[in-house]
């Protein structure tokens, strides 16, 4: 494999600039290489054909190149989840989701992955039970919203809810959130990247001093660390007291909504009990909930809320005056639902 830190992909624009002038070449030719590769989708360096032949060759000499996924498998849900099996050089594989809203209103969002598997270890998430084989890098995550950006038009909306932990791979995510972000390329606005982490504490406070400040989701599904701690071992490291201190002190700094995502799994975190201890906990918070209908995968025993709780569930929440919505199942049939990426590998 040629080395990693060498791909022009991977490269933000300041960086392309810093790589141009340490060849010899003008500042402004990051320009052309930046555009032709996440605007033009350019896969070789001689189709970049505004730098001089010369300097196309001496960043080929100097060993750079420009990456590319290999699309494996493209699976269609009945319900119009899309989801896309990609190959990394190494050989790893990674999925990742395209959501689409119905007419008139049609709007796209993509659900990218940003490690080969993940080592969080959720127990209700098939990707936790795949052995983790590295994180991806900047270009390999730019090149999903690249590849189905050209595979599927326009998307509106990019999530950090794939394959793996965004604040685990931390350089790699920030740099291609700069990249999706940049105007010269595909130019999402950052108010359409959220990025969603299980609670790393100290990404979360690097995340709130970037200049390009994502919205920011995080994985909850338990009020308390006791029941947290059944379904995430991450509770041991970072304590719910732990994770909402990082948490008022980026909001305080960004002033941004936070999201919290909540798996709703049948007689496990689902009760009005449950419900009314969430409400005390995300008080001090601006902030929104995503109840999300448990996926069920091969290996994991549990089982999903019935619709009647998750609606009592959000009734509570929204009578006292939090902002609730349900996310019901998409893309179930072609396992490309919440938690089940990976989870047709994990027989083999």
């Amino acid at each position: 494999m040629p080395s990693m830190n060498k791909d022009l992909k991977s490269k933000t624009y300041a960086h392309l600039e810093q790589t141009v002038v340490d060849l010899g070449g003008k500042k402004y030719l990051a320009k052309y290489i930046f555009s032709f590769i996440h605007a033009k989708d350019a896969a070789e360096i001689d189709d970049i054909t505004p730098l001089s032949k010369a300097f196309r060759q001496t960043l080929a000499e100097n060993g750079y190149y420009i990456s590319k996924l290999k699309t494996i498998e493209k699976l269609v849900d009945p319900d119009g989840t899309i989801k896309y099996l990609f190959e990394l050089p190494d050989g790893s594989r990674i999925e990742s989701v395209l959501l689409c809203t119905d007419a008139p209103n049609i709007r796209k969002t993509l659900c990218i992955s940003c490690q080969a598997g993940c080592r969080m270890g959720c127990d209700f998430c098939a990707t936790a039970k795949l052995k983790f084989r590295r994180n991806l890098t900047a270009g390999e995550i730019a090149d999903q919203v690249n590849i189905i950006f050209a595979d599927s038009g326009k998307i509106n909306n990019v999530v950090y809810m794939g394959m793996g932990e965004p604040l685990d791979n931390y350089e790699s995510v920030t740099d291609s959130v700069s990249i999706i972000n940049h105007h010269t390329g595909k130019y999402i606005g950052q108010r359409h990247i959220t990025v969603s982490t299980c609670g790393i504490t100290e990404g979360i406070e690097k995340l709130a001093a970037e200049e390009i400040v994502p919205r920011l989701a995080i994985s909850l599904h338990a009020p308390n660390d006791k029941l947290r701690a059944r379904l995430m071992p991450i509770v041991n490291r970072y304590p719910l007291k732990k994770l909402f201190a990082s948490l008022r002190s980026y909001q305080m700094q960004t002033r941004k909504r936070i999201t919290f995502e909540y798996c709703m799994i049948k007689g496990v975190n689902d009760s009005v009990a449950h419900a009314q201890e969430l409400i005390k906990l995300l008080a001090p918070l601006k902030s929104s909930v995503n109840l999300i209908e448990y996926n069920p995968h091969d290996g994991c025993e549990f089982l999903a809320s019935n619709k009647h709780v998750i609606k009592r569930f959000q009734d509570v929440l929204m009578k006292a005056g939090m902002e609730t919505v349900i996310r019901y199942k998409r893309g179930q049939k072609i396992k490309a639902a919440c938690g089940q990426l990976g989870a047709t590998w994990l027989k083999k």
